[in-house]
This record gives C-alpha cells, structure tokens and sequence, in this order.
C-alpha cells in the first residue's frame, strides 16, 4: 500500500513539474510515522507461557503442617491422580496447583468441620522427577534438584553422544493440563516433570 502511493505520487510530480525530491522525503517522512502508529499485534512464545509459578502434580512429595495438629501435620504423597489424602478431610486434589493454592484448599476443607481457624502451609519436600532422552550417554528418569539446567540435565545424563545436537534441546512441559512442546536452549531452566529430548544433529 505506502509503495502503491509512493508510486503515484512521483508520476503526479513528475507532470507537474514539482520538485520531486522534496515530495518525495515528505511522503517517506508521513510513512514512517504511519508505521510507528500502528501497534502490533502481541505474541506469546511458549517459553513465555512456561515460565509461571510452579504447580504440583503427580510424583511430588509434600510436607504439609497444620498448626497445632500433630496428627494432621506430615508429608503427603501426590498421587497417580492428582491427590493427596489427609486424616478428618479425605482426598484433596492437589495437580495443578501451587503449594499457596493448595494450602488455601487444605485450610477451607478444614475450617468447615474440624479445626476453627487453621493455620496451614505446604512446601515440596521432593520434586518429581525429570526425563531427559535422546542424544545422550544414559537416557531415562532422573530425581530434580532445585535450579537445574538443560545443560545440568545433560550432565546428570553423562553428556551428549557423537550425533547430538548441543545447541538447542526439545522441551516438553504440562501446563495446565496439556503438553506443550518448545525449543530451548541449553541454559534454560528446567522444572520437575519435564522431558528434554536431546535431538541428532544434521550431516
């Protein structure tokens, strides 16, 4: 569109007689400052995506205290379907929650039958573990220590092979209930749960 006006207005100058030179600068001048008007539209790269708080799910190991309840106060398993199960409340789903979040849950199931105003907070006693396969000396499952990167992971994984490719790394993380593929590279963060495929390098 600006080069079909562009276009236009040299023919029109040049019939005219107009100086075109200074036609033609004031008409780059008005392009410029159409183009910086318009706002572009946002985007949100999944590595943007994967960057929240951390949500607890299945693997993880918790350890909830309860003030003032002994009996209540312990490390809790999060199960194959998202859960764990405490004495007086039962099962209380904690997949796809933050530990803040999850102590809101553990407090309100509480206060409606048991204790009157419970002081509760839950912190992650040990995390799921982490999958790394691909193009690396010893592929598989791996327990998560906190702050650990893709090169990290490789490490733990005794290094790339012959055929990796070192660069970058295929990462697969849950969020919010589904999988999403990205790739990252070898100094990014990884979490509990992720899988990283170290890919084979191009010949």
């Amino acid at each position: 569109m600006h080069l079909r006006i562009i276009l236009i207005l040299i023919a029109a100058t040049a019939l005219s007689g107009c100086n075109l030179r200074t036609k033609f600068n004031d008409v780059m001048r008005q392009t410029s400052s159409a183009m910086r008007l318009t706002p572009s539209a946002p985007r949100q790269a999944p590595m943007a995506q994967a960057a929240g708080p951390y949500t607890l799910d299945s693997g993880d190991v918790l350890r909830v205290n309860v003030f003032g309840q002994e009996n209540l106060s312990r490390q809790y398993s999060v199960d194959g379907s998202g859960y764990i199960s405490m004495p007086l409340i039962g099962a209380v789903r904690a997949s796809g929650s933050t530990s803040f979040q999850l102590e809101k849950k553990i407090a309100a199931q509480l206060k409606k039958n048991y204790v009157k105003d419970p002081k509760v907070t839950v912190e992650v006693a040990t995390y799921r573990p982490f999958f790394i396969l691909g193009e690396v000396r010893q592929p598989g499952q791996f327990p998560y220590v906190n702050g650990m990167t893709v090169q990290n992971a490789v490490a733990i994984a005794r290094g790339y092979t012959e055929r990796a490719r070192e660069r970058k790394v295929q990462l697969t993380r849950r969020i919010q209930g589904r999988d999403v593929k990205m790739t990252v590279p070898r100094d990014y963060p990884i979490r509990p749960g992720d899988t990283i495929y170290v890919m084979e390098r191009f010949l």
